[in-house]
Protein backbone atom coordinates (compact mmCIF):
# COMPACT_ATOMS: atom_id res chain seq x y z
CA UNK A 1 0.00 0.00 0.00
CA UNK A 2 1.30 3.10 -0.80
CA UNK A 3 1.90 6.45 1.24
CA UNK A 4 -1.19 8.17 0.21
CA UNK A 5 -3.24 5.50 0.73
CA UNK A 6 -1.84 4.40 4.29
CA UNK A 7 -2.67 8.22 5.06
CA UNK A 8 -6.21 7.85 3.24
CA UNK A 9 -6.74 5.08 5.65
CA UNK A 10 -5.48 6.84 8.93
CA UNK A 11 -7.86 9.68 8.56
CA UNK A 12 -10.87 7.32 7.91
CA UNK A 13 -9.91 5.05 10.64
CA UNK A 14 -9.90 8.17 13.00
CA UNK A 15 -13.03 9.91 11.45
CA UNK A 16 -14.60 6.79 12.28
CA UNK A 17 -13.82 6.67 15.82
CA UNK A 18 -14.77 10.41 15.94
CA UNK A 19 -17.69 10.34 14.64
CA UNK A 20 -18.99 6.84 16.92
CA UNK A 21 -21.72 7.26 19.30
CA UNK A 22 -20.89 5.41 22.62
CA UNK A 23 -18.07 2.66 23.37
CA UNK A 24 -19.55 0.39 21.33
CA UNK A 25 -19.75 1.76 18.27
CA UNK A 26 -16.05 3.10 19.19
CA UNK A 27 -14.21 -0.11 19.45
CA UNK A 28 -16.49 -1.16 16.18
CA UNK A 29 -15.12 1.86 14.13
CA UNK A 30 -11.26 1.20 16.00
CA UNK A 31 -11.25 -2.99 14.35
CA UNK A 32 -13.27 -2.14 11.15
CA UNK A 33 -10.49 0.80 10.19
CA UNK A 34 -7.87 -1.25 11.06
CA UNK A 35 -9.54 -4.67 8.82
CA UNK A 36 -9.60 -2.16 5.81
CA UNK A 37 -6.21 -0.22 6.34
CA UNK A 38 -4.41 -3.54 6.69
CA UNK A 39 -6.48 -5.19 3.78
CA UNK A 40 -7.28 -7.88 6.23
CA UNK A 41 -10.70 -10.82 6.53
CA UNK A 42 -10.60 -9.67 9.90
CA UNK A 43 -10.04 -7.98 13.19
CA UNK A 44 -11.11 -7.90 16.80
CA UNK A 45 -9.85 -5.09 19.64
CA UNK A 46 -9.09 -7.00 23.12
CA UNK A 47 -8.49 -5.13 26.50
CA UNK A 48 -6.54 -6.79 29.13
CA UNK A 49 -8.27 -6.58 32.60
CA UNK A 50 -5.53 -6.46 35.22
CA UNK A 51 -7.89 -7.85 38.15
CA UNK A 52 -8.74 -10.86 36.17
CA UNK A 53 -5.32 -11.49 34.74
CA UNK A 54 -7.16 -12.30 30.99
CA UNK A 55 -7.57 -10.49 27.61
CA UNK A 56 -11.23 -9.74 26.69
CA UNK A 57 -12.70 -9.40 23.32
CA UNK A 58 -14.24 -6.88 23.05
CA UNK A 59 -15.74 -6.37 19.66
CA UNK A 60 -15.01 -8.76 16.25
CA UNK A 61 -15.71 -7.63 12.76
CA UNK A 62 -15.30 -8.74 9.00
CA UNK A 63 -15.25 -12.60 8.03
CA UNK A 64 -16.27 -14.38 11.20
CA UNK A 65 -15.81 -18.29 12.25
CA UNK A 66 -17.82 -20.51 13.86
CA UNK A 67 -18.51 -19.01 17.12
CA UNK A 68 -17.13 -15.92 16.78
CA UNK A 69 -20.05 -12.89 17.61
CA UNK A 70 -19.57 -9.33 16.62
CA UNK A 71 -19.79 -8.32 20.41
CA UNK A 72 -19.12 -11.58 22.37
CA UNK A 73 -20.10 -11.83 26.08
CA UNK A 74 -17.80 -13.89 27.06
CA UNK A 75 -14.51 -14.17 24.86
CA UNK A 76 -11.30 -14.12 26.63
CA UNK A 77 -8.37 -15.49 27.05
CA UNK A 78 -5.50 -15.91 29.95
CA UNK A 79 -3.20 -13.60 29.59
CA UNK A 80 -0.58 -16.33 30.89
CA UNK A 81 -1.03 -18.23 27.66
CA UNK A 82 0.66 -15.36 25.24
CA UNK A 83 4.25 -14.70 25.66
CA UNK A 84 3.82 -11.74 24.21
CA UNK A 85 1.61 -10.06 27.08
CA UNK A 86 4.13 -11.03 29.77
CA UNK A 87 6.54 -9.36 27.89
CA UNK A 88 5.13 -6.55 26.04
CA UNK A 89 1.81 -5.55 28.45
CA UNK A 90 3.04 -4.39 32.04
CA UNK A 91 2.75 -1.18 33.54
CA UNK A 92 6.18 0.66 31.94
CA UNK A 93 7.46 -0.67 28.73
CA UNK A 94 10.46 -2.19 29.14
CA UNK A 95 13.74 -0.05 27.20
CA UNK A 96 11.57 3.01 27.22
CA UNK A 97 9.73 3.38 23.55
CA UNK A 98 6.07 2.30 22.65
CA UNK A 99 5.66 -1.19 22.30
CA UNK A 100 5.94 -2.49 18.43
CA UNK A 101 3.52 -5.01 16.26
CA UNK A 102 4.97 -8.14 15.13
CA UNK A 103 3.02 -10.71 12.64
CA UNK A 104 2.33 -14.88 13.13
CA UNK A 105 1.37 -17.09 10.85
CA UNK A 106 0.08 -20.59 10.57
CA UNK A 107 3.19 -22.07 10.85
CA UNK A 108 4.77 -19.70 13.44
CA UNK A 109 6.24 -16.08 13.88
CA UNK A 110 6.50 -14.19 10.75
CA UNK A 111 7.90 -10.32 11.63
CA UNK A 112 8.35 -7.96 14.43
CA UNK A 113 9.85 -8.95 17.76
CA UNK A 114 6.98 -11.98 19.02
CA UNK A 115 7.93 -15.34 20.60
CA UNK A 116 6.25 -18.57 19.72
CA UNK A 117 2.92 -18.52 20.26
CA UNK A 118 0.86 -21.86 20.16
CA UNK A 119 -2.26 -20.36 21.05
CA UNK A 120 -2.43 -18.20 18.40
CA UNK A 121 -0.79 -20.48 15.16
CA UNK A 122 -3.74 -22.89 16.57
CA UNK A 123 -6.55 -20.49 16.56
CA UNK A 124 -5.23 -18.98 13.20
CA UNK A 125 -5.16 -22.76 11.76
CA UNK A 126 -8.73 -23.66 13.64
CA UNK A 127 -10.22 -20.35 11.84
CA UNK A 128 -9.14 -21.11 8.46
CA UNK A 129 -6.47 -17.98 8.65
CA UNK A 130 -3.19 -18.11 7.22
CA UNK A 131 -1.41 -14.94 9.41
CA UNK A 132 -2.63 -12.18 11.98
CA UNK A 133 -0.61 -8.45 12.90
CA UNK A 134 -0.83 -8.19 16.07
CA UNK A 135 -0.24 -4.59 18.07
CA UNK A 136 -0.59 -3.85 21.32
CA UNK A 137 -2.14 -0.47 22.56
CA UNK A 138 -0.88 1.86 25.19
CA UNK A 139 -3.43 4.21 26.43
CA UNK A 140 -2.54 7.00 29.03
CA UNK A 141 0.88 5.65 29.26
CA UNK A 142 -0.38 1.77 30.17
CA UNK A 143 -1.08 -1.26 28.32
CA UNK A 144 -4.46 -1.32 27.30
CA UNK A 145 -4.99 -4.03 25.54
CA UNK A 146 -4.66 -5.15 21.83
CA UNK A 147 -5.70 -4.84 17.85
CA UNK A 148 -5.60 -7.91 15.51
CA UNK A 149 -5.86 -8.05 12.43
CA UNK A 150 -5.92 -11.31 10.25
CA UNK A 151 -5.60 -12.93 6.73
CA UNK A 152 -7.22 -15.87 5.31
CA UNK A 153 -4.98 -19.12 4.16
CA UNK A 154 -3.70 -18.98 0.93
CA UNK A 155 -3.52 -14.84 1.14
CA UNK A 156 -0.33 -12.66 1.10
CA UNK A 157 1.10 -13.08 4.69
CA UNK A 158 1.46 -9.64 6.69
CA UNK A 159 5.53 -8.10 5.65
CA UNK A 160 7.46 -5.55 7.83
CA UNK A 161 6.08 -3.00 6.67
CA UNK A 162 2.27 -4.24 7.88
CA UNK A 163 3.56 -4.53 11.18
CA UNK A 164 5.25 -1.21 11.37
CA UNK A 165 1.71 0.60 10.03
CA UNK A 166 -0.29 -1.67 12.37
CA UNK A 167 1.71 0.39 15.32
CA UNK A 168 0.59 3.71 13.60
CA UNK A 169 -2.84 2.22 13.63
CA UNK A 170 -2.44 1.26 17.04
CA UNK A 171 -1.57 4.75 18.42
CA UNK A 172 -4.56 5.84 16.44
CA UNK A 173 -6.89 3.50 17.90
CA UNK A 174 -5.47 4.79 21.44
CA UNK A 175 -6.40 8.45 20.56
CA UNK A 176 -9.62 7.62 19.47
CA UNK A 177 -10.51 5.48 22.68
CA UNK A 178 -9.44 8.03 24.57
CA UNK A 179 -11.64 10.57 23.33
CA UNK A 180 -14.26 7.74 22.80
CA UNK A 181 -13.62 7.98 27.15
CA UNK A 182 -14.27 11.75 27.70
CA UNK A 183 -17.14 11.55 25.31
CA UNK A 184 -18.44 9.22 28.12
CA UNK A 185 -17.55 11.17 30.66
CA UNK A 186 -19.37 14.09 29.40
CA UNK A 187 -22.00 12.51 28.78
CA UNK A 188 -22.37 11.12 32.18
CA UNK A 189 -21.75 13.83 34.11
CA UNK A 190 -24.43 15.54 31.73
CA UNK A 191 -27.17 12.69 33.05
CA UNK A 192 -25.85 12.64 36.50
CA UNK A 193 -26.52 14.52 39.71
CA UNK A 194 -23.28 15.73 40.88
CA UNK A 195 -24.15 16.03 44.96
CA UNK A 196 -25.95 12.13 44.67
CA UNK A 197 -24.69 10.26 41.87
CA UNK A 198 -28.20 9.49 40.92
CA UNK A 199 -29.23 10.59 37.52
CA UNK A 200 -30.89 13.51 36.96
CA UNK A 201 -33.90 15.32 35.37
CA UNK A 202 -32.79 15.39 32.10
CA UNK A 203 -32.03 11.60 32.33
CA UNK A 204 -35.50 10.39 33.69
CA UNK A 205 -37.00 12.67 30.44
CA UNK A 206 -35.20 10.88 28.50
CA UNK A 207 -35.59 7.41 29.80
CA UNK A 208 -39.36 8.02 30.41
CA UNK A 209 -39.69 9.11 26.36
CA UNK A 210 -38.69 5.83 25.71
CA UNK A 211 -40.38 3.76 27.72
CA UNK A 212 -43.62 5.59 26.92
CA UNK A 213 -43.01 4.55 23.43
CA UNK A 214 -42.40 1.00 24.40
CA UNK A 215 -45.59 1.32 25.97
CA UNK A 216 -47.32 2.87 23.24
CA UNK A 217 -46.03 -0.07 20.86
CA UNK A 218 -45.55 -3.51 23.11
CA UNK A 219 -47.79 -2.37 26.37
CA UNK A 220 -44.97 -2.54 28.57
CA UNK A 221 -45.98 -1.73 32.16
CA UNK A 222 -44.02 1.87 32.82
CA UNK A 223 -44.27 2.64 36.41
CA UNK A 224 -43.29 6.17 37.82
CA UNK A 225 -43.01 7.25 41.84
CA UNK A 226 -41.96 10.62 42.79
CA UNK A 227 -41.18 11.89 46.02
CA UNK A 228 -40.43 14.95 48.10
CA UNK A 229 -38.15 14.47 51.01
CA UNK A 230 -39.84 16.24 53.99
CA UNK A 231 -37.91 18.78 56.10
CA UNK A 232 -35.48 19.47 54.03
CA UNK A 233 -35.25 23.20 54.89
CA UNK A 234 -35.98 23.01 58.76
CA UNK A 235 -32.99 20.70 58.44
CA UNK A 236 -30.84 23.44 56.22
CA UNK A 237 -32.33 25.81 58.64
CA UNK A 238 -31.11 24.08 61.48
CA UNK A 239 -28.30 22.54 61.10
CA UNK A 240 -26.55 24.36 58.12
CA UNK A 241 -26.77 23.51 54.55
CA UNK A 242 -23.97 20.43 55.05
CA UNK A 243 -26.30 19.00 56.85
CA UNK A 244 -28.99 19.41 54.06
CA UNK A 245 -26.53 18.14 52.03
CA UNK A 246 -25.79 14.74 53.60
CA UNK A 247 -29.76 13.92 54.42
CA UNK A 248 -30.17 14.43 50.52
CA UNK A 249 -26.92 11.73 49.94
CA UNK A 250 -28.53 9.62 52.52
CA UNK A 251 -32.33 9.61 51.15
CA UNK A 252 -30.43 9.05 47.61
CA UNK A 253 -28.28 5.65 48.95
CA UNK A 254 -31.86 4.41 50.60
CA UNK A 255 -33.64 5.24 46.79
CA UNK A 256 -31.08 3.52 45.28
CA UNK A 257 -31.70 0.87 47.63
CA UNK A 258 -34.97 0.53 47.11
CA UNK A 259 -34.82 1.06 42.92
CA UNK A 260 -32.45 -2.10 43.76
CA UNK A 261 -36.03 -4.68 44.51
CA UNK A 262 -37.18 -3.61 40.67
CA UNK A 263 -34.86 -4.54 37.85
CA UNK A 264 -33.63 -1.99 35.44
CA UNK A 265 -34.91 1.25 37.89
CA UNK A 266 -33.84 4.29 37.13
CA UNK A 267 -33.12 6.29 40.83
CA UNK A 268 -33.02 10.08 40.16
CA UNK A 269 -33.04 13.34 41.99
CA UNK A 270 -34.89 15.76 40.45
CA UNK A 271 -33.79 18.82 41.70
CA UNK A 272 -33.98 20.13 45.10
CA UNK A 273 -35.87 17.69 47.24
CA UNK A 274 -37.51 15.80 44.85
CA UNK A 275 -36.70 12.28 43.73
CA UNK A 276 -38.39 9.93 41.58
CA UNK A 277 -37.65 5.95 40.48
CA UNK A 278 -38.60 5.32 37.29
CA UNK A 279 -39.62 1.36 36.42
CA UNK A 280 -39.93 -0.26 32.99
CA UNK A 281 -41.51 -3.96 33.33
CA UNK A 282 -42.05 -4.53 36.53
CA UNK A 283 -45.72 -5.13 37.76
CA UNK A 284 -47.75 -2.32 39.26
CA UNK A 285 -47.76 -4.31 42.86
CA UNK A 286 -44.00 -4.73 42.94
CA UNK A 287 -43.36 -0.77 42.82
CA UNK A 288 -45.38 -0.23 45.02
CA UNK A 289 -43.98 -2.95 47.24
CA UNK A 290 -40.82 -0.69 46.73
CA UNK A 291 -42.43 2.41 47.42
CA UNK A 292 -43.46 1.43 50.39
CA UNK A 293 -39.98 0.19 51.28
CA UNK A 294 -38.68 3.84 50.45
CA UNK A 295 -41.61 5.37 52.76
CA UNK A 296 -40.27 3.22 55.97
CA UNK A 297 -36.55 3.54 55.32
CA UNK A 298 -36.92 7.37 54.82
CA UNK A 299 -38.81 7.58 58.20
CA UNK A 300 -36.08 6.17 59.82
CA UNK A 301 -33.29 8.79 58.59
CA UNK A 302 -31.47 10.94 60.95
CA UNK A 303 -33.01 14.26 61.13
CA UNK A 304 -35.42 14.07 58.06
CA UNK A 305 -39.22 13.86 58.44
CA UNK A 306 -39.52 11.10 56.21
CA UNK A 307 -40.83 11.17 52.43
CA UNK A 308 -44.27 12.09 50.78
CA UNK A 309 -44.39 9.38 47.64
CA UNK A 310 -46.59 9.04 45.01
CA UNK A 311 -46.97 6.33 42.30
CA UNK A 312 -48.27 6.19 38.81
CA UNK A 313 -48.19 3.40 36.94
CA UNK A 314 -49.78 2.39 33.25
CA UNK A 315 -51.05 -0.77 34.91
CA UNK A 316 -53.37 0.70 36.94
CA UNK A 317 -56.88 2.02 36.28
CA UNK A 318 -55.71 6.18 35.30
CA UNK A 319 -56.98 5.48 31.73
CA UNK A 320 -54.79 5.53 28.54
CA UNK A 321 -51.26 6.94 28.75
CA UNK A 322 -50.36 8.36 25.01
CA UNK A 323 -47.32 10.54 27.19
CA UNK A 324 -44.67 10.86 29.25
CA UNK A 325 -45.84 14.18 30.47
CA UNK A 326 -49.28 12.57 31.96
CA UNK A 327 -47.51 9.76 33.69
CA UNK A 328 -45.52 12.74 35.36
CA UNK A 329 -48.35 14.79 36.14
CA UNK A 330 -50.16 11.29 37.41
CA UNK A 331 -47.45 10.52 39.77
CA UNK A 332 -46.46 14.04 40.76
CA UNK A 333 -50.79 14.62 41.63
CA UNK A 334 -50.45 11.32 43.81
CA UNK A 335 -47.14 12.69 45.33
CA UNK A 336 -49.18 16.20 46.11
CA UNK A 337 -51.76 14.00 47.54
CA UNK A 338 -49.44 12.09 49.85
CA UNK A 339 -47.46 15.68 51.35
CA UNK A 340 -51.28 17.33 52.19
CA UNK A 341 -52.21 14.07 53.73
CA UNK A 342 -49.21 13.63 55.31
CA UNK A 343 -48.98 9.76 54.47
CA UNK A 344 -46.58 7.44 55.89
CA UNK A 345 -47.08 5.12 52.26
CA UNK A 346 -47.49 6.44 49.06
CA UNK A 347 -50.20 7.10 47.62
CA UNK A 348 -51.19 5.63 44.09
CA UNK A 349 -52.99 7.50 40.93
CA UNK A 350 -56.19 5.43 40.35
CA UNK A 351 -56.66 2.97 43.29
CA UNK A 352 -59.04 5.19 44.76
CA UNK A 353 -62.20 4.06 42.75
CA UNK A 354 -63.77 5.41 39.68
CA UNK A 355 -63.52 9.18 40.71
CA UNK A 356 -60.30 9.25 42.13
CA UNK A 357 -59.29 12.65 42.95
CA UNK A 358 -55.77 11.94 42.10
CA UNK A 359 -56.76 11.57 38.58
CA UNK A 360 -58.81 14.54 38.34
CA UNK A 361 -56.33 16.40 39.80
CA UNK A 362 -53.64 15.10 37.00
CA UNK A 363 -56.13 15.59 34.50
CA UNK A 364 -57.35 19.28 35.03
CA UNK A 365 -57.08 21.23 32.00
CA UNK A 366 -55.29 23.76 33.52
CA UNK A 367 -52.31 20.98 33.70
CA UNK A 368 -52.51 21.09 29.57
CA UNK A 369 -50.84 24.82 29.64
CA UNK A 370 -47.21 23.82 30.82
CA UNK A 371 -45.44 23.32 34.09
CA UNK A 372 -46.46 20.01 35.29
CA UNK A 373 -44.38 20.28 38.23
CA UNK A 374 -44.86 23.05 40.80
CA UNK A 375 -48.32 23.74 39.45
CA UNK A 376 -49.69 21.85 42.32
CA UNK A 377 -47.66 23.61 45.24
CA UNK A 378 -49.84 26.39 47.34
CA UNK A 379 -53.15 24.79 46.36
CA UNK A 380 -55.53 22.31 48.66
CA UNK A 381 -55.91 18.90 48.61
CA UNK A 382 -58.92 17.86 46.67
Amino acid sequence: MGEDRRLAAVVALAQGMAAAHGSREAWRAAAAGACRALGGSFAALSVWERELGRLRVLVNVGELAEGEEEFPEDEAYPVHQFAEITEFLHEQWAGGGEPDAWVETAEGPAAGRPGYCHQRVAALRRRGRGCCVVAPIVLHGRAWGELYVARPAGEAVFGRGDADFATVLASVVAAGLAQAERLEEVRRLAFTDSLTGLANRRAVDVRLEQAIERHRRDDVVVSLVVCDLNGLKRVNDTHGHAAGDRLLERFGSVLSLCGAMLPGALAARLGGDEFCLLAVGPPADQVVKAANELCRRAAELELGDGVACGVASTEDPIGPVRSARRLFRLADAAQYRAKAERAARPVVAGRAGPDDPVVRLADEPSREAGGERRRFRGRHAP
